[in-house]
Formats: structure tokens, C-alpha cells, sequence
């Protein structure tokens, strides 16, 4: 029998068992609700430890809603931000952060390898002159760790673009969806890839490795924050039972879970990688840095893997890399998760032959 060889998305996967029980003792009893028990409480002091020093967390339902809000606190009249052409905001939250800023706008800058170009971003910038008030008024910058492409920005990248952030007065947020398989990657720790750099909002993802529905929003400045707690409410993100939200964070932080289950689908990406790169019939689009992995296969050869059961997901080539894919190609997409299996990952790469 051949295994399950679904690499469609980390978040096709489901809870991890630690994650799952904690939910399970977590709905025993009572307690406060709105983000006022005493499990919340710890769990917001474990993020000052986390991230080595005061912040301000708020816990959310999905990513969307952490990169969505985090723009909403920042938000100016006729406010622009600007993030990838490819950034996830852009291309697949359906105008999420444009609604819930109130019609502030998402600005397009381009770069290779998934990533802002700082010169490019630089230029963005200035076609928006102060006081000027028919273009609108920049509002913050966001990049994506890891990118859309399954890339990385190193650290000499992000304090780069943090210069930039910080000569023209703009925050600096980072859509953190896989924020562990980043920073696992890099070796780095929490500090050393948000605030260190100059980052100053993180949307610290969790439901894609391992959670069941866990995100969290986190202000390096508290300060920064101070409307928050009511634009969240008024966002409907504002959980009466947060305590099923904390008690994921518990587990997943406890003992290093995160770290390890992140680690674990990296490790997964790596020997796909290689087959990948080993296969006569395909060939990788781009080397991965952390858990997503492209490739660019003959069109009937995917169909056929698709038939003989992988599940993954054929994907646009990036802007930056037109010329990518040829006539009957398709470049498709493969994320590896906390959940997938070495034997899997070998399944597939046998197929490819």
C-alpha cells in the first residue's frame, strides 16, 4: 500500500498530540473568559521571555487576522503599505487587510527569490512625497519568514530593510505564518530575527505547525498596541474561551515542541529535496530554505502522480521568473509539515522515478 503522500499544505495537517490534549484538560472546569485567566496571563509573560523582553501579545483565530489587524493598528488616512507583489497579504487574504484598515492600500514591490528588493522598496516609498495628499501617506512595510516561495530573508536582509523602515518612520511587520521553520532554519532566536533586526510587529503563526488554531500578535512596543484590544474586539477576534487559544500555546512552547516540530518538517523538505534534485523527469524551481518545496514537472507526469495519490498543488511562477516554466510544464508546489513521514516523502520521490 502507498502511503499518504499529501503535500498540499502544512495546514492540511492535522494537531499534534501534545496540542490535542491540552485542549482536552484545557475544557475542564471554568475560568475567566476574554483573555483574563490566569493561563492567558502566563502564556503573555512566556512571549516577554520568548522574545527577551516586554511585549504585547493578542491571540487571534488565523493569519489572516494577525497580519490584518497588525496593519490596523498602524493605520493612517489614506495609508499604503508595502509589502512583496507575491506577499500573501496581496494575493490570497481577499482584500482582509484593505478591509479591516478601512481602505488603506497594499503597494506591490518587487524582488527576486520572493523577497523586497530594498532599492525597490526605497523607490516605492518615494512615490508617495510628504503632503502630498492625492497619493496617500506610507504606513508600514511587511515582509513574509519564510517567504510564499519557501525562501528566507537573512538576517543582514531584514535589518537592511529595517534601515529602510526606520529612515522613512514606518513599522516594521513580519508575517510570521511559518515563523518556527524560519527561525529554525536560521538558527536564530526569536529576538535575534524580530526586534534585534528591527522588526516590530510579528504575526507569530502556530496552526500551521502543529496547532489546531493558535495564532498571536505580537507588538515589540507595547505602546504601539494601545487601540488594539478594541480593534480586535470590533474585528470579532476577541475569543470569549481564550483559554482554548493559551493552552495550545502551552503545549506548543513547552519543552521546545515548536522548535522540534518545525525542525522535523524542514528536515522532511530536505530529503524531498534531494529526491527531487536526483528525479530524471522533474527538476527543482529554486532551492528551499525551509518547509515548502517547488518543482517544475511535465504536465502528464504530475497529472499521473496526482492519480496515483500525492495531493499538492500546481502554483503560478513567480513574476520575477517568467521564463520559468515551458510549454506543457507546470510548477507545482510540495510543503512539508510536523506530520509528514520520512516513508512518504521516499513514496513520492520513487514515483517521480
Amino acid at each position: 500500500m502507498i502511503p499518504t503522500m499529501n503535500f498540499a499544505s502544512d495546514n492540511w495537517a492535522g494537531a499534534h498530540p501534545a496540542i490535542s490534549q491540552s485542549l482536552l484538560t484545557a475544557s475542564a472546569g471554568f475560568s475567566e473568559p476574554y483573555g483574563a485567566s490566569a493561563l492567558d496571563r502566563k502564556i503573555e509573560r512566556q512571549f516577554n521571555e520568548l522574545f527577551e523582553r516586554e511585549v504585547a501579545v493578542f491571540f487571534v483565530s488565523t493569519g489572516t487576522a494577525a497580519n490584518s489587524l497588525a496593519l490596523a493598528a498602524v493605520n493612517r488616512p489614506g495609508g499604503v503599505s508595502f509589502c512583496h507583489r507575491e506577499a500573501h497579504m496581496l494575493e490570497d487574504e481577499c482584500g482582509a487587510p484593505e478591509f479591516f484598515t478601512h481602505g488603506a492600500r497594499l503597494a506591490p514591490v518587487d524582488g527576486y527569490n520572493g523577497k523586497i528588493d530594498p532599492d525597490n522598496l526605497k523607490a516605492e516609498i518615494e512615490r508617495f512625497p510628504p503632503n502630498f495628499v492625492h497619493a496617500g501617506q506610507p504606513m508600514a512595510i511587511s515582509i513574509t519568514q519564510a517567504t510564499e516561495i519557501g525562501t528566507l530573508y537573512q538576517p543582514e536582509e531584514i535589518a537592511a530593510i529595517a534601515d529602510i523602515a526606520q529612515r522613512y518612520q514606518l513599522p516594521l511587520h513580519m508575517d510570521g505564518a511559518r515563523f518556527a521553520n524560519a527561525l529554525t532554519a536560521l538558527q536564530l532566536t526569536p529576538a535575534e530575527m524580530s526586534w534585534k533586526l528591527g522588526v516590530d510587529i510579528v504575526s507569530f503563526g502556530a496552526t500551521k505547525n502543529g496547532c489546531w488554531c493558535a495564532e498571536a500578535l505580537v507588538f515589540m512596543n507595547p505602546a504601539q498596541a494601545k487601540d488594539l484590544p478594541f480593534i480586535r474586539k470590533r474585528a470579532a477576534q476577541l475569543m470569549s474561551k481564550s483559554r482554548f487559544i493559551a493552552c495550545q500555546f502551552e503545549a506548543y512552547l513547552d519543552d521546545g515542541l515548536w522548535l522540534e516540530l518545525a525542525r522535523h518538517a524542514n528536515a522532511m523538505a530536505a530529503r524531498l529535496q534531494n529526491g527531487i534534485a536526483n528525479s530524471k523527469h522533474t527538476r527543482l524551481a529554486w532551492h528551499a530554505e525551509a518547509n515548502e518545496v517547488f518543482a517544475v514537472l511535465d504536465q502528464a507526469h504530475a497529472d499521473r502522480l496526482q492519480q496515483q495519490g500525492a495531493v499538492f498543488y500546481p502554483w503560478n511562477p513567480p513574476r520575477a521568473n517568467p521564463d520559468l516554466v515551458a510549454d506543457r510544464e507546470v510548477l507545482v508546489r510540495l510543503v512539508t509539515s510536523f506530520a509528514t513521514q520520512a516513508e512518504q516523502v521516499d513514496a513520492f520521490t520513487e514515483l517521480l522515478g
